[in-house]
């Protein structure tokens, strides 16, 4: 009997890692948080896998955000981490007393079910964390694992608003999948997905747009070339990313690179080193990214890393929240000498944050360590606000320059944000290049981001703006501009930008089909006066 027979069959017989296969071929997953699926493929997703690839949903693919683009760093200044409560609750227990505390940071739990709230509650209230600070959400579709870094919410500022950028699991995992645009809603914040098939743990970044994975994701997505992967994250996540050689899977089985690296500022960064294999595949490896990134004017510093047996011990697996960094801690005999010293090169690239260290020999072995259980939410980018917390902000999507075409229905589109939740919006109107706002469009819509704006047809600008202003429930306000003027002219009809006899045939085709920009004068009628009302305003031409 084949191998793929024999796995099969055995899933059936016993579920193992939470998986079954059923008798119509399907992965299904057992909601058992304790029994955790590994960081890798187990043997049934790989078999699963093999015959049912996994590619990009293209249905849910978005066009790239617009304007001003910021991907997060995980040392930047931190609102939240966020981790899954599936299994290895005893390290997010200890990782929320450090974040909450120490990291002056939100610890955002999602729950596979809602009947866990209160033990999850007892847990980490025991084990000293802030409770003021620890935010408990159940995701509508559930969760299949606790490795939140491979298929968490990716960060990014649009303008001054936080939004997510999102990928497509490399795992078989549907109810993980989802996740990010399931945050997404829970924190009102704009979702973008992008075709890239990975895992999140293979990705790192600094706060200049530089970022990093191994050439896994090459093989992930054999339908693009390199240049393609690297233009896909520079579109929506406006960064320069450099594929690097992975480790052979014999030594490391995700192949990411978090389990080798881990960025530390803009020209600091943190490499492994492998003192019991010097010449080794990933002892080269690590040397030549360390070269390289010195020679690109980085700080090198090395942290010792082994595999012993068939286990890949890391210290560089850690995560950075504000004033704390966490770092792994083993027990193996052989490993365990090598804490302290990695603890204290570690807090030498850290100066000014405290490094604490998190017991983690009961996950390793699973291929992954705490930076692969959390995914990092960046603070809110908001002033001060006069009513407390933190003002909210905007950013105007569209409108920013070009034209607009009084007498016809514009759409306004916008992204907000705020430390906790944006109550309305104002959408107001300036004539002077945004010297002044005088004109109210809409006051105390709902926060939808899209308003149908009728404009007048008596406006005739040439340096209008719109302002979306955004306002929360204790009343402070934020808001974003067009960054351009925007003509706006009734008879330019094509909104073309030119004046010309063109804009006579388009009027005649509005008015005959019943458009609202065939009502030249307002009066709700579309009749012979509106012709006279276009040839006067045509006549006097357009600002």
């Amino acid at each position: 009997m084949k191998t793929h027979v024999l796995l099969a069959a055995a899933a059936l017989a016993a579920p193992a890692l939470g998986q079954t296969l059923t008798r119509d071929g399907r992965l299904r997953y057992d909601a058992d948080p304790s029994d955790p699926l590994p960081r890798n493929l187990t043997p049934l997703e790989a078999w699963y896998v093999a015959r049912h690839p996994i590619a990009p949903a293209m249905d849910a693919v978005t066009p790239p955000p617009t304007g001003p683009v910021h991907c997060a760093a995980e040392y930047e200044p931190t609102d939240g981490i966020i981790v899954s409560w599936m299994s290895f609750t005893s390290l997010h227990v200890l990782m929320a007393k450090q974040v909450t505390t120490i990291g002056d940071a939100n610890f955002y739990v999602a729950l596979p079910s809602a009947g866990l709230q209160a033990s999850a509650s007892a847990a980490l209230a025991a084990g000293g964390a802030n409770m003021a600070r620890v935010k408990f959400l159940v995701p509508a579709a559930g969760l299949n694992s606790v490795w939140l870094r491979d298929y968490g919410p990716r960060y990014i500022f649009q303008g001054d608003c936080r939004a997510i950028v999102d990928h497509t699991y490399n795992r078989p995992r549907p109810q993980d999948d989802v996740f990010p645009a399931a945050f997404g809603l829970y924190k009102h914040h704009a979702f973008y997905e992008h075709q890239l098939v990975h895992g999140g743990g293979n990705y790192h970044l600094d706060d200049a747009g530089n970022s990093f994975a191994t050439r896994l994701v090459s093989n992930e997505n054999p339908g693009l070339s390199d240049q393609q992967i690297h233009d896909i994250w520079r579109d929506y996540q406006n960064v320069d990313t450099t594929l690097m050689t992975p480790f052979p899977t014999s030594i490391d089985s995700t192949q990411h690179i978090d389990m080798w690296m881990q960025e530390v500022a803009s020209d600091r960064i943190i490499i492994s080193d492998w003192p019991l294999n010097p010449g080794s595949v990933q002892d080269v490896i690590c040397d030549d990214a360390a070269v390289m990134l010195a020679a690109r004017g980085y700080q090198v510093t090395r942290v010792p890393a082994f595999k012993i047996g068939g286990t890949h011990y890391t210290y560089t697996n850690m995560v950075v929240c504000n004033g704390v960094v966490m770092v792994p801690s083993y027990t193996n005999a052989t490993v365990a000498p090598s804490n302290a010293p990695a603890a204290a090169a570690i807090q030498g690239a850290f100066p000014g944050r405290t490094v604490v260290q998190i017991p983690c020999e009961s996950i390793i072995p699973l291929a992954g360590a705490i930076h692969c259980i959390v995914m990092h939410v960046p603070r809110h980018r908001g002033a001060a606000g006069p009513a407390g917390g933190l003002a909210p902000t905007s950013y105007l999507v569209n409108l920013n320059g070009g034209y607009a075409t009084p007498g016809t229905v514009q759409e306004i589109r916008w992204i907000s944000d705020d430390d906790e939740s944006v109550s309305s919006i104002d959408l107001l109107l300036s004539t002077d290049g945004g010297q002044t706002f005088p004109t109210t469009i809409a006051a105390g819509v709902p926060d939808t981001g899209s308003y149908n704006w009728s404009i007048p047809p008596g406006v005739a600008t040439a340096h209008g703006r719109v302002r979306v202003l955004a306002r929360d429930g204790p009343g402070n306000t934020g808001g974003d501009a067009s960054d351009a003027d925007v003509r706006m002219c009734y008879a330019d009809c094509n909104s073309d930008g030119v004046f010309n006899l063109a804009d006579f045939g388009c009027f005649t085709t509005r008015f005959a089909l019943g458009d609202s920009y065939g009502d030249c004068n307002g009066d709700g009628a579309r009749n012979l006066a509106d012709f006279g009302c276009f040839q006067t305003k045509f006549a006097v031409g357009c600002p």
